[in-house]
């Protein structure tokens, strides 16, 4: 499964972006949870949300909850990231992930495909 990661970019606080995943194989992807995760420069990948398979599930990172709202359409294979209020904390390289089952989940070792990341560069 190969999953790609767009939409990132230079932003400043209090600014949006959308991040896309699209991910090339619709049967493994539209039957699992799929999760955005993120990695800043000296620090591991944090999980930052995840939606379940049909999109009826979702859970976020505290750090987020309010200001990023995760989404899916399985009929066009493509995972949404909505992050609005921007801060500079938020600058990270953003992956997609596809989980081990469909349930919504936060840990990293549920999800088995991991897709190259796009960067999110927040400045004050």
């Amino acid at each position: 499964v190969q999953l790609q990661a767009s939409g990132g970019g230079p932003v400043q606080a209090g600014g949006s972006l959308r991040l896309s995943c699209a991910a090339s194989i619709r049967t493994i992807v539209s039957n699992n949870a799929l999760g955005w995760f993120r990695q800043a420069p000296g620090k591991e990948r944090e999980f930052v949300a995840s939606i379940s398979w049909r999109g009826g599930g979702t859970n976020y990172a505290d750090s987020v909850k309010g200001r990023f709202t995760i989404s899916r359409d399985n009929a066009k294979n493509i995972l949404y990231l909505q992050m609005d209020n921007l801060q500079p904390e938020d600058t990270a390289l953003y992956s997609c992930a596809v989980a081990r089952s469909s349930m919504a989940t936060s840990r990293l070792d549920n999800y088995r495909y991991w897709g190259q990341g796009t960067q999110v560069t927040v400045s004050s």
